[in-house]
């Protein structure tokens, strides 16, 4: 079957060799099919801070890297990899913004989990070469579906078939055994108005740190049908992930002795030898299938609806040493042994269903845009004993599930968004937004405590701005956005755990007391523009009511909350440009400036009475003042250079690009420490790509370097630490995520 959808296309694409096109066709053919994510973009007088990465640049770019990796280069972002090189797990932040607080949206499709409002990058590979189209927002941006952006949004797109037809194959190999392969292809728009286009990728590689290995695979089929004023098509994109658990990180002093380090699945055999469990792994598929149907009611007023699921489930997989037979509900019928080792799987099985319909009305001087978002999450999540060395290899485990409980998460979301133009150089622009969530936990955590709680939350979102093009070359703009975000499992369940405990132990603590955070968000732009120069700066302020950081404080009954900060800001500078003074040299770079900061931090740490005896006493907290909020740098920047030096017809397309990026020192916590910081680093690549014009199509290759100069660094980390009421001493447990030396990639590809 994997092979079967680029046959198919293949064929399509002989069969149709000979379709008809006309022009009026392909206008409407592209209004049409880009209706589905225009409702949630920006556009180009819409009074918000964005970006835009095309087709030729996310096809162009380093093939091992993940979407994260490929948006690198955009202003105020950072990214990392945990295996090191690229592929496998990646996170990225936008303004210090974490995952969780961005929206990533696929068609006008939400992908951030409903529960963590996490997005798993490694759960799509490849998406980079799917994508005809990215839109990266800064700040709360356009009123989107699903979790509300919190400090950005990106909003990706399929949707871009093309009229023509075309075929492609890619293949790349590098470093630590990466190997790549991608293949696509597409019938164009038929003359009966079908077409249809697949593309299939298979990656893996060894990874840098040790157990960083990945074996990822992913698939798009869109099929659709376009006649007149309407256009039905139907989308199916798979992902399909197979990795290395390389989360817990490695702390600095076994960074110091092996930078490839990592101790996921480490136990001891009955000699007392260090051995690796060989599937400590994460494993998860997720398919997700959209239909969407669009028509034009005239030419101001375009109707188009959404039918969107997504079926997602998978586990990971780990080896337990030294744990207590209690903690997998699991006990030694012949009472001779408490403790023990256990390979066990911890599990996901969970589907979204979304029903999303937008209306649009566009004029010269008006373009409104209103529109509905319906969606239900379903989410189980358990755990699995698979072996026990106490109880042995004859045992039955059949019936070894220790807990078990469900998520069910439901989304009513309504927008109106307008722009008016009352003169010509003027817009002004208004979006309102209502969310309303219900949210209901039933079942039992990994540790036996109860989850049973329900809530509901609603939230109005406002925006307003105004946009002036003094001419085509000069736009300045502002915009004010109230946002809110509701909080995720992870934030409610040790609370829910806390009060629940609490009621059973006959107290009545009264209701979950964390609140949802805040968010007001001011954007001051200036946007020149030539053909040979071009120029951006942004002022910004986030200002924020009760956002929710990881304080270390201790519930009554021991659980770790995460707490709501009174108030807290990120206020900062954006300047990007880009200068080409011939069609041999382009130059681009950005810098973000910024202050990041919280009013007044208060930490919380486990306190115990020594190092020897470790006896519980509760909790010792600590004041800090206005500190700095963990990773996030006052400074990031980047500079790329591509240089196409020949003239000749034959090498004009051959391109060097060397780039740099620097992120300034970031603190592991919020308590701004000089010992607890990554240091600043500056990491540069370099590409070498050219393309052969052949009698049938293209041929390309290329070569890519990642971290030129071989530089020694890490870019993300965490830490725990505990106090010793004896000595006034501290001990710190972390974990950080060094990145990979030198690599090298190269990549052939051929299109027609």
């Amino acid at each position: 079957m994997r092979g079967f959808y680029f046959y198919a296309a293949t064929a399509a694409v002989l069969l149709s060799a000979n379709a008809a096109f006309a022009g009026d066709d392909d206008e409407r053919f592209d209004k049409l099919d880009s209706t589905v994510v225009s409702a949630s973009r920006a556009g180009k007088s819409t009074p918000v801070t964005y970006t835009m990465v095309g087709k030729e640049e996310l096809q162009g770019s380093n093939p091992i890297n993940s979407l994260p990796m490929v948006l690198s280069l955009q202003p105020s972002v950072v990214t990392v990899n945990e295996g090191g090189t690229g592929l496998g797990y990646s996170k990225m932040t936008v303004r210090g913004s974490k995952g969780s607080q961005v929206n990533v949206t696929l068609n006008g499709i939400t992908l951030n989990d409903a529960e963590s409002q996490e997005v798993f990058w490694v759960n799509i590979p490849a998406l980079s070469s799917l994508l005809s189209s990215v839109q990266l927002q800064r700040g709360l941006g356009t009123s989107a579906n699903g979790a509300g952006s919190f400090g950005a949004s990106i909003n990706m797109s399929t949707s871009s078939v093309g009229t023509q037809p075309y075929a492609s194959f890619e293949v790349s190999r590098g470093a630590y055994n990466t190997m790549m392969t991608t293949v696509s292809a597409g019938t164009g728009l038929t003359a009966s108005g079908l077409y249809l286009s697949a593309a299939y990728s298979k990656n893996s590689t060894d990874g840098y740190i040790r157990n960083a290995f990945a074996d990822v695979q992913s698939a798009l089929v869109v099929l659709g049908w376009l006649k007149g004023d309407n256009s039905l098509k139907f989308s199916w994109l798979m992902g399909d992930q197979h990795t290395g658990i390389t989360w817990n990180g490695v702390s600095l002093a076994q960074m110091a002795a092996d930078r490839t380090y990592n101790g996921a699945g480490a136990y001891y055999d009955e000699m007392g030898n260090v051995r690796y469990y060989d599937n400590e792994s994460d494993n998860y598929t997720q398919h997700h299938l959209q239909l969407n149907y669009t028509h034009r009611i005239s030419d101001a007023l375009t109707w188009s609806s959404t039918f969107n699921y997504t079926k997602g489930d998978g586990y990971y997989e780990q080896y337990e040493s030294g744990y207590d037979l209690s903690t997998y509900a699991l006990s030694d019928p012949s009472g001779t042994y408490s403790t023990g080792d256990a390979i066990v799987q911890r599990i996901m099985d969970n589907y979204l269903l979304v029903l999303s319909s937008d209306l649009r009305y566009r004029t010269q001087k008006l373009d409104v845009t209103g529109g509905i978002y319906l969606s239900r999450y379903d989410g189980d999540n358990f755990g699995d004993v698979l072996w026990s060395s106490v109880l042995g290899d004859s045992y039955d485990y059949s019936d070894a599930r220790w807990y078990f409980s469900n998520g069910l998460k439901k989304e009513f979301n309504a927008f109106v968004r307008a722009e008016y133009k009352p003169v010509q150089q003027l817009t002004a622009y208004i979006d309102l937004q209502y969310r309303g969530i219900s949210y209901e936990i039933t079942g039992t955590g990994d540790d036996f405590a109860d989850l049973t709680y329900d809530t509901t939350w609603n939230f109005f979102n406002p925006r307003a701005g105004v946009t002036y093009d003094f001419n085509e070359a000069h736009k300045a703009y502002f915009s004010v956005a109230l946002g809110h975000r509701e909080p995720g499992r992870s934030d409610l369940e040790e609370h829910i755990k806390d009060r629940n405990a609490e009621i059973e132990a006959g107290n009545n603590p009264g209701d979950i007391s964390l609140k949802p955070e805040t968010m007001l968000d001011f954007e001051l732009g200036y946007n020149f523009s030539s053909p040979k120069l071009s120029a951006s700066v942004n002022l910004y302020a986030m200002e924020y009511w009760d956002m929710l950081l990881e304080t270390g404080k201790l519930s009554n009954v021991g659980y770790a909350l995460k707490e709501n900060v009174a108030r807290s800001w990120r206020r900062g500078v954006e300047i990007a440009g880009a200068w080409m003074p011939s069609k041999l040299l382009r130059l681009d770079g950005n810098l973000t400036l910024s202050t990041n900061k919280i009013k007044d931090f208060t930490g919380y740490y486990e306190e115990y009475d020594n190092a020897d005896e470790w006896n519980f006493l509760g909790s010792y907290e600590v004041d800090y003042g206005k500190t700095t909020m963990l990773m996030s740098p006052s400074v990031v920047g980047m500079i790329k250079l591509s240089l196409s030096p020949f003239r000749s017809r034959a090498l004009k397309s051959t391109t060097l690009a060397v780039d740099g990026k620097y992120v300034g020192r970031q603190y592991w916590d919020s308590t701004e420490s000089a010992e607890r910081r990554i240091p600043a680093y500056f990491v540069s690549d370099l590409s070498l790509t050219h393309e052969f014009t052949l009698p049938m199509g293209s041929l390309g290759i290329g070569a890519y370097v990642n971290n030129l100069f071989a530089n020694h660094y890490y870019a993300d980390v965490w830490v725990s630490r505990v106090h010793f009421a004896d000595t006034d001493t501290w001990e710190q447990y972390e974990g950080v995520y060094p990145q990979a030396l030198t690599t090298l990639m190269f990549k052939i590809s051929y299109r027609f």
